[in-house]
């Protein structure tokens, strides 16, 4: 499987292919970001899922992919304290704000520090028309938000905070994109990063947040424990798809295309959470997908 995917690397399949993990990565991001502000605390939710994966990928990392070597070691380190960083950001955002209303901010401001980011350190330029797209995709995405904040009602004397810490969030989405697709290609084995990435991440949350266990009802552990293995799995297969997705094509497209989460976080908003979405939100969303398609098809 590594050797395979290894070998699309820099090749048109390479280029599909990372598309497509993007798109998918986009999809699932946005579901990750409801399970973990539903009815639970925000920071117990995502304790239940850190823990849930680092306890399931410890097998695979010990036993299944090669052992980091030396040099990924540090790189691994830096990785725990940027991810650390976010979640904490993360946190205290779901905690102060309405779902649709923090999460297109989240996510409109990554993908740009993110491009910025990918230019320095990768050497990556957009052109013109890929610009934009980002353009295009940003406006649709803060006008989400924008609409959101004028129209929302839930947690409204703690939203101005909110959205200070949703701005950071995303500073800290940039910051792990770019660093993660360095860290991942700095390793002959993607997998390698991945599994060891998550079994080191998994227990800063659990361990930060040990005493609000104690306060917990008996009652809601075993739904929040569930929560979690199914974070664990939605986290897999979302922060895999959108890191193998820099290590085989452009980090700064992969993560223009991941915000389109932003549209499917709306939706799920509407669909699961019961927030309405009118033509007006359907309008800005369909802006994001726009932006988006610009982007690739301007690439």
């Amino acid at each position: 499987m590594s050797a395979w995917l290894i070998s699309l690397e820099g090749t048109e399949t390479g280029h599909a292919a990372a598309l497509g993990l993007a798109l998918m990565a986009a999809f699932l991001h946005a579901i990750f970001g409801a399970l973990q502000k539903g009815r639970h605390d925000p920071w117990l939710s995502r304790a239940a899922i850190d823990a849930s994966y680092g306890l399931i990928v410890a097998p695979v990392a010990f036993f299944v992919v090669p052992w980091p070597e030396s040099h990924l070691w540090p790189i691994l380190a830096g990785a725990f304290v940027i991810h650390a960083g976010y979640k904490l950001a993360q946190a205290m955002t779901y905690s102060r704000g309405a779902y649709t209303v923090v999460y297109p901010v989240v996510r409109g401001t990554g993908p740009l520090f993110a491009v910025i980011g990918a230019g320095l350190v990768f050497g990556e330029h957009f052109t013109v028309g890929q610009w934009a797209g980002v353009a295009t995709l940003l406006a649709g995405i803060y006008g989400l938000a924008v609409y959101n904040l004028r129209t929302v009602t839930l947690d409204r004397d703690t939203l101005v905070p909110a959205l200070g810490f949703a701005v950071l969030t995303g500073a800290f989405v940039a910051l792990y994109t770019t660093y993660d697709a360095y860290g991942i290609r700095a390793t002959r084995d993607p997998f390698t990063f991945l599994a060891w990435f998550f079994l080191i991440d998994g227990w800063f949350m659990p361990v930060l947040t040990w005493r609000r266990w104690w306060r917990l009802p008996t009652s809601e552990i075993l739904p929040l424990m569930r929560r979690g293995v199914i974070g664990a799995f939605v986290a897999f297969f979302s922060f895999g798809a959108i890191m193998l997705a820099t290590r085989l094509d452009k980090v700064g497209e992969a993560a223009v295309l991941r915000e389109t989460s932003t549209v499917f976080a709306a939706l799920i908003g509407w669909l699961i959470l019961g927030e309405k979405v009118g033509p007006r939100r359907t309008a800005l969303m369909a802006l994001i997908a726009a932006g988006a398609v610009i982007v690739e098809l301007a690439g």
